[in-house]
């Protein structure tokens, strides 16, 4: 595997920012590729720095893209950069640019933490043609119950990043919303979706609502649920459970 820092300007932020990357060194065909996005108070570094994330796709023959985005929740932000446009947008046409990784659906993936959960969730459900898999590990996935917290420095950053808290239900960045409107697709349409939260997690009751909601429409969602709690033990634990699951052939 080949690991790369890539720091660069960013046309949609409007400013620089870097991602980090592990490329097999080898490919005789573009390999599939693994958006793999971190939490609310980390950055494209942390994956590598607290997991075993290289070891664990060696053999798998995966690209692994890390970008940062701030605490922005992968959303094109009220008050701050359009973060959603930057991961959406502007960052596949840039990685397949600069390394041989595959442009069809089958072969991208998309999997975070935390606020990262939530951000892969959005990703795939808002562009379910582009994503074949996606994968919330302790997902923060109801935005409308955050925006509504009881702390007012976390109201305060919830109107920063989606404006008023009213424009959230029922919008793009209401995972709820997304499940329904996926479920109106043909199955074969629809990313398939994994779960996951430590059973010590404070967001646990939240990760239970969103599996039923899919559930109960019908989407294809693997759950699993088991002990732990919000942090890198369970995390590095947990990435391999959604790298088995993906069921890679492998190089």
């Amino acid at each position: 595997m080949a690991l790369m820092h890539v720091q660069f300007f960013s046309n949609e932020l409007g400013m620089e920012t870097a991602l980090d990357a592990i490329i097999p060194r080898s490919c005789a065909k573009p390999c599939p590729v693994l958006y793999l996005l971190h939490g609310c108070s980390d950055d494209h570094t942390i994956w590598q720095r607290r997991t075993s994330i290289e070891r664990y796709v060696e053999p798998l023959g995966l690209a692994v893209i890390m970008p940062g985005v701030a605490r922005s929740f992968y959303t094109d932000m009220a008050s701050g950069p359009r973060y959603y446009s930057f991961v959406s947008e502007e960052l596949p046409g840039l990685v397949r640019g600069w390394f041989p990784v595959s442009r069809m659906r089958r072969d991208t993936f998309v999997a975070g933490l935390s606020m990262g959960g939530y951000g892969a969730f959005k990703l795939a459900m808002r562009h379910p043609e582009r994503y074949a898999a996606a994968a919330s590990l302790s997902g923060a996935l109801d935005m409308v119950q955050w925006c509504a917290h009881k702390d007012p420095v976390i109201r305060r950053e919830a109107r920063w990043i989606f404006g008023s808290p009213r424009k959230v239900p029922g919008s793009e960045n209401d995972c709820f919303h997304l499940a329904e409107k996926i479920a109106l697709l043909p199955r074969r349409s629809r990313p398939r979706l994994f779960q996951c939260c430590g059973t010590e997690d404070g967001l646990l009751k939240v990760n239970h609502r969103f599996r039923d909601h899919a559930r109960a429409r019908g989407l294809d969602i693997a759950y699993e649920e088991g002990p732990g709690t919000h942090n890198w033990a369970y995390w590095d634990q947990q990435i391999q459970a959604v790298l088995r699951w993906l069921n890679l052939r492998g190089a």
